[in-house]
């Protein structure tokens, strides 16, 4: 569970994570053996003889209703005046790009991904955990029927940009014991990942799996995913605060990422879409805070995959949205996300609220 820390935090003084319940709640399977070969050919060389996409985009976006219009702020003048000063910090309070963009300043997508035209809203979670977010609260129906509640919000608040819903899977769980292989990351069984992917294609949503590391590294992780991958519907979510090194443990110590291996693995997963045919790709970054993540101008978009920033982190509102504005507004790289905590904010920021962030999240997910 996440403490909202500001950007640029002393180590010494972040409270320690917690993980409770990981080690216990994750089932185990076996896994298949994690692949370390790469691609022989180059960027332009695989572009060149990459196939036409044969897979078509199976996602279907949650329609408004009739009756809704276009987005339009909902605050006074009197909160307009203020908010951007909370969320600015003391930065510029002018906006970087009109109300409801979502492509941030200065930044293109050449994709023809599910944000070109719409958002992602987005349940996070595992199955086997209530404290690791709502996926374990809910049985697979009733999770579908408040997701789809949940993304119809945002889709009727802008209906230019109807919102898809998409399942966040925590594909490796971060725990406090080495485990079998020493990575203090636990797989999560193939049944469960092959249960929601099948359970998100029932719904015409998104299935994303999300990466906790521990001491593997990024390509270990993602490379052990590259059979769901190759689905059509299934995308990708990367959670820098677990990665630690050696003699450090993913909860107790914050984790760190250099942003040329985060890019490593978008490049990867841009290969898989290119090689394959596949629709192109989303890949979901989580940072909460500026010392997670170091050279992140490294991390940078390609023609088959989209890149959000997503803010993490719970606490009050206006520190959420100060946080946003330093990791996402002051540090483009193509989109922002934003994740809101059920039982953890203070308050909990509404649909209206983050919609009005700077630029408009293109991926909102609840935990």
């Amino acid at each position: 569970m996440k403490k909202l820390i500001m950007a640029g935090a002393s180590l010494a003084v972040i409270p320690a994570l917690l993980l409770a319940g990981c080690s216990q709640d994750a089932t185990s399977q076996d896994q298949e053996p994690k692949s370390n070969e790469k691609s022989e050919l180059s960027s332009d060389e695989q572009a060149a003889t990459s196939p036409e996409p044969t897979s078509q985009p199976n996602y279907q976006a949650i329609e408004p209703s009739e009756e809704a219009g276009p987005l339009e702020s909902h605050y006074t003048e009197t909160q307009l005046a203020e908010m951007p000063i909370t969320e600015a910090h003391g930065d510029d309070t002018k906006r970087s790009v009109p109300l409801g963009q979502t492509l941030e300043k200065g930044t293109e997508d050449v994709t023809d991904g599910p944000l070109q035209k719409n958002r992602i809203v987005s349940y996070y979670g595992h199955p086997s955990s209530t404290s690791m977010g709502i996926l374990g609260e809910y049985s697979p129906e009733e999770l579908m029927e408040k997701l789809k509640e949940q993304t119809k919000a945002y889709s009727e608040l802008d209906p230019e940009r109807p919102a898809i819903p998409a399942i966040e899977l925590i594909a490796s769980v971060a725990q406090r014991t080495p485990g079998d292989e020493g990575h203090y990351v636990h797989p999560t069984s193939a049944e469960d990942i092959e249960k929601y992917a099948e359970l998100a294609e029932e719904n015409d949503a998104l299935l994303i799996l999300d990466v906790q590391l521990g001491q593997d590294s990024i390509m270990n992780e993602v490379k052990s995913l590259e059979k769901y991958l190759k689905m059509p519907n299934v995308h990708l979510a990367i959670d820098t605060e677990f990665h630690v090194k050696e003699g450090q443990i993913p909860g107790e110590d914050l984790g760190h990422v250099d942003g040329e291996k985060v890019q490593e693995a978008i490049d990867y997963v841009s290969n898989l879409a290119s090689e394959n045919g596949l629709p192109d790709k989303v890949v979901i970054v989580h940072q909460f805070a500026d010392i997670i993540i170091s050279n992140k101008e490294a991390i940078q978009p390609t023609e088959n995959v989209e890149v959000v920033l997503n803010n993490d982190g719970h606490g009050i509102a206006a520190l959420k949205r100060s946080g946003y504005h330093q990791l996402v507004h002051n540090q483009p790289i193509q989109y922002g996300g934003f994740k809101v905590f059920y039982q953890k904010d203070e308050p909990v920021m509404t649909p209206e609220e983050v919609l009005e962030l700077d630029p408009a999240p293109a991926f909102v997910n609840y935990q």
